[in-house]
């Protein structure tokens, strides 16, 4: 039974899996939903782009909704917001960066009049219904990444986002730890930790330290043109290959859409600090040595469409890979693109390309001993794991019992638990309407399971398409059955095969003709039981079979 004094958190996504985070925050008449990501298609999504969560909680308690609070401007933290804003338009607050990130996909999805935005500085509280959020200062791999303090008649949550402890942080400050304990000290209900790196010991190294090994590696390949693969949202990252680009004499291009929308958004909001006369186009490179230019380009994940795999492939159109070429990932592959970011390496290799991808890269996250910190720093009554898949949310439970949280403190929640908070008691009280959303091209959710499940079919066993005419009464079979392949089996070498399966299709039709069946539906239906039985005992396949029957006037 659910209180009606009590605090409410319910994860609508990002538990179980990395990406898709977006959670909801409910006291009374008052909801904030912090971030609203998406997630990238599994491999078994076939033609899916995004996957974008189901906000239908959010849709029935829309006059509850009063903003959605961004952490940073990752994909997974910001990606759903086009969609969802078509739905809930509500007002967003950010931090500077992440808010002109979002604008430029506002822009794309011509949303920018219709939604209300407020850049919000670290230190700076929002009063929003029941609720009033702090920003506090994090560190992370993109700029302006923000803690929130959300403070609550039922207590105070600390929401770290993603992040990590850099005390030497490429831009900016180091994270706030002060203001982290000064909360600490008055009292935290529960802590939301990002839990990525949980199961690994230590510390995350300081992105400093990726920019003395770019240095290394600049200096060990003087003789030749660098092209550097990284996120495009990581700007520390970019903003070290164009300082070790500027101190060995290289202009820098940038390929990739989306790298250069970022570069520029952050360039114009200081965020990146870009020397004079050292970014060129792709279009100049011909007009320098190759030892004296860089390329900072996309799709060090091998996504198919990404600028590098185009140049490993020979499909760019301005950059051509050749022996004179070293290729340098700056990340590290994200679970599941393993095989993709390898294939793109071979095919680099192919084209005669040195390619390094160690030790140029480190996370953007807290490994165990920053985890800990946070912890010792915030004294949380109750903790909740975030960020991460069962094996991560799990570690930092193992941690947070280690730091002095009791067990039955410590709840390890999946998306759509409705977890109930009060000063002294929590318990996950119910479920709400959780899911996928499916984005095709154009398409939001009007792919399914059920047109999913007929792709699988599609790529696994082909289709077969019959065909057959008749007569305006529907009592005699006019012409056909044709029967057509693709995907199923080489029609010219199975000729025996499909003229066995035209028969088996005209006995079927003809029977039904006999019993005096009119009905087209039930006639297909006929078709595919009669011929898909063929095919399993001859084959032991299943392809999709669709019958068209046309009436034929004579």
């Amino acid at each position: 039974m659910m209180r009606s004094s009590a605090l409410r958190i319910i994860p609508l996504g990002g538990l179980e899996q990395i990406g898709m985070n977006i959670t909801v925050f409910e006291y009374e008449d008052s909801i904030i939903v912090v971030d609203c990501g998406l997630a990238f298609p599994e491999d078994d999504m076939l033609g899916v782009d995004l996957v974008i969560p189901d906000v239908t909680y959010l849709k029935d308690n829309i006059k509850k909704v009063k903003g959605f609070i961004i952490t940073h401007g990752h994909e997974d933290h910001i990606g759903a917001l086009p969609y969802v804003l078509r739905e809930i338009n509500v007002p967003i607050y950010a931090t500077r960066l992440t808010m002109g990130i979002i604008e430029n996909k506002l822009k794309e999805h011509e949303l920018m009049d219709s939604t209300r935005r407020k850049v919000v500085t670290f230190g700076q509280s929002i009063n929003l219904g029941q609720f009033r959020v702090e920003f506090v200062k994090t560190n992370h791999s993109i700029v302006d990444a923000a803690a929130l303090a959300i403070y609550s008649p039922a207590g105070i949550i600390v929401h770290t986002g993603d992040f990590k402890v850099d005390y030497t942080p490429v831009f900016g400050d180091a994270i706030d730890l002060q203001r982290f304990a000064e909360i600490g000290k008055k009292g935290v209900l529960a802590l939301m930790c990002d839990s990525t790196n949980a199961e690994r010991p230590g510390f995350t190294p300081s992105e400093k330290t990726v920019g003395q090994n770019l240095d290394a590696l600049f200096e060990e390949h003087s003789g030749t043109r660098i092209v550097i693969a990284t996120f495009a949202s990581n700007v520390d990252r970019v903003q070290q290959i164009i300082n070790t680009a500027c101190k060995f004499g290289r202009k820098v291009a940038i390929e990739g859409r989306s790298m250069v929308n970022i570069i520029e958004t952050a360039t114009n909001l200081e965020c990146l600090r870009v020397p004079d006369n050292t970014l060129i186009s792709a279009d100049q490179l011909k007009n320098y040595p190759d030892e004296k230019t860089v390329i900072i380009t996309t799709g060090s994940q091998g996504e198919s469409m990404a600028a590098l795999s185009r140049m490993a492939e020979g499909t760019h159109k301005k950059v051509r890979i050749g022996p004179n070429d070293t290729v340098i990932f700056s990340s590290h592959p994200i679970p599941g693109n393993e095989k993709a970011v390898t294939n793109v390496i071979n095919e680099l290799l192919l084209r005669g390309a040195d390619v390094i991808f160690e030790d140029v890269h480190v996370s953007g996250h807290a490994c165990q001993e920053e985890i800990k910190l946070i912890y010792s720093l915030v004294h949380p009554k109750f903790a909740i794991p975030v960020h991460g898949e069962f094996k991560h949310l799990k570690a930092q439970a193992k941690l947070a019992l280690q730091l002095g949280v009791p067990k039955e403190n410590i709840f390890i929640m999946q998306s759509g638990n409705v977890l109930e908070l009060t000063e002294d008691h929590a318990e996950i009280i119910g479920q709400v309407h959780t899911g996928d959303i499916l984005v095709d091209g154009l398409g939001v959710g009007d792919v399914g399971n059920v047109v999913l499940r007929d792709r699988q079919r599609l790529a696994e066993d082909g289709i077969i398409i019959v065909t057959l005419g008749l007569d305006e009464s529907g009592r005699y079979l006019v012409c056909g059955p044709e029967i057509v392949s693709r995907g199923f089996i080489y029609v010219k070498e199975s000729d025996e095969l499909m003229e066995e399966s035209r028969m088996v299709v005209l006995r079927a039709v003809e029977d039904c003709l006999d019993r005096g069946v009119r009905d087209w539906g039930k006639i297909k239906g006929a078709i595919r039981d009669s011929l898909g039985g063929f095919v399993w005992s001859k084959t032991n396949r299943r392809p999709m079979i669709l019958p068209i029957i046309m009436e034929v006037s004579y």
